[in-house]
């Protein structure tokens, strides 16, 4: 090949290698993960609880005894009027025979004495009998009358006595403790079974004292159940307590359920949460703040070109996954949320469908 050919293949490789250095790359667009502003106007607080019965009661003898009987356990339903334990009924029983004789007894001295002071009320009008000793026939017959009074309470008290060995619910309910087993002896007053009323049941919830300040009987909550988080229910505040509790510096709040599922059983584990307005307020995740040059700034994603620009704001309050927007920001807006250090100002930026 002569020398003139080969400057010709030299002078046009040089120019396609000019005209490839001039083409510019093609622009990057990074898909961000990104937010839009929306002030929250509602703030939702939870709390952690309980169901307990609303009503519940101890149930104990009257009087001292052996348990030969408890035919319940924990967990049982309960009918009112129902035999749940019984005493040793041998000693009331034999009180009771006792009563029984005695009034026999106090019947048959005021027969005699009615009959005697009949027969001298006869005597006294034939004048074959003094007043005295008419008036001392009147005496013992109401002396008699009186102890047929006194015998017929005696047996009164003994029956009584004996239906005290029978312990009973005075209503529906389920044994949620037991106190004593058969062969123990207790002692009057002696818790022997808890029953609580099944079908008025209310969450127990401590609140810290601080958020107590507008709570007021009838304050709307939603219960929900911490084993299974789709069941839910509706409840109103029945009571607080008066005073917040000296270490935890929290108040005891009982919850009254309307209709509450069967799921809610007692001693489930609930949480109560209320919600309550508030000032607008702007939250973002901590990882859409950018600080630089002693500036808080984050990235605005412009809709009509799909460029990031930075702008200044001001934070209220910085928490450890989300910060508090005091100016700067305006509903609508949409915020980059992650990889704020690696964008530049006016980079074109995807937002992915639905907005993250």
């Amino acid at each position: 090949m002569n020398r003139p050919v080969m400057l010709g293949l030299f002078a046009l490789g040089a120019l396609a290698a000019c005209s490839k250095s001039e083409e510019k790359p093609p622009e990057v667009i990074r898909p961000v993960l990104s937010m839009v502003v929306e002030p929250r106007t509602t703030q939702t607080f939870g709390f952690a609880g309980s169901v307990e019965p609303q009503v519940s009661a101890d149930l104990a003898f009257r009087l001292l005894g052996r348990v030969v009987s408890r035919d319940v356990k924990v967990g049982d339903i309960v009918s009112k009027g129902t035999t749940i334990a019984a005493l040793d009924p041998t000693a009331l029983e034999l009180a009771v025979q006792a009563a029984k004789a005695e009034l026999s007894n106090a019947e048959a001295q005021f027969a005699n004495a009615a009959a005697s002071e009949e027969r001298q009320r006869q005597l006294l009008a034939s004048a074959n009998a003094s007043q005295a000793v008419f008036d001392t026939a009147q005496q013992a017959r109401k002396a008699a009358e009186a102890n047929v009074e006194r015998a017929k309470a005696s047996l009164a008290k003994s029956q009584e006595q004996l239906g005290y060995a029978r312990l009973f619910s005075d209503f529906d309910g389920v044994v949620t403790a037991v106190g004593a087993e058969v062969g123990q002896t207790v002692s009057a007053g002696q818790t022997v079974v808890t029953v609580a009323r099944s079908d008025l049941r209310e969450a127990v919830v401590d609140i810290p004292d601080q958020l107590t300040g507008d709570l007021t009987a009838g304050t709307p909550f939603q219960v929900i159940l911490q084993s299974l988080p789709t069941i839910e229910t509706q409840a109103k505040l029945r009571e607080i307590a008066p005073q917040a509790e000296g270490s935890t510096r929290t108040r005891r709040v009982k919850l009254t359920l309307t209709d509450p599922p069967q799921a809610f059983r007692l001693g489930s584990t609930v949480t109560a949460t209320r919600v309550t307005k508030v000032a607008p307020t702007i939250e973002l995740p901590i990882s859409a703040l950018l600080e630089k040059n002693g500036a808080d700034k984050v990235w605005i994603v412009d809709p009509q070109t799909s460029s990031v620009s930075t702008k200044e704001i001001k934070v209220a309050a910085k928490g450890a996954a989300t910060f508090t927007v005091a100016e700067g920001l305006e509903a609508g807006m949409r915020v980059v949320t992650a990889g704020v250090h690696s964008l530049s100002e006016g980079q074109k930026v995807k937002v992915p469908e639905g907005g993250v």
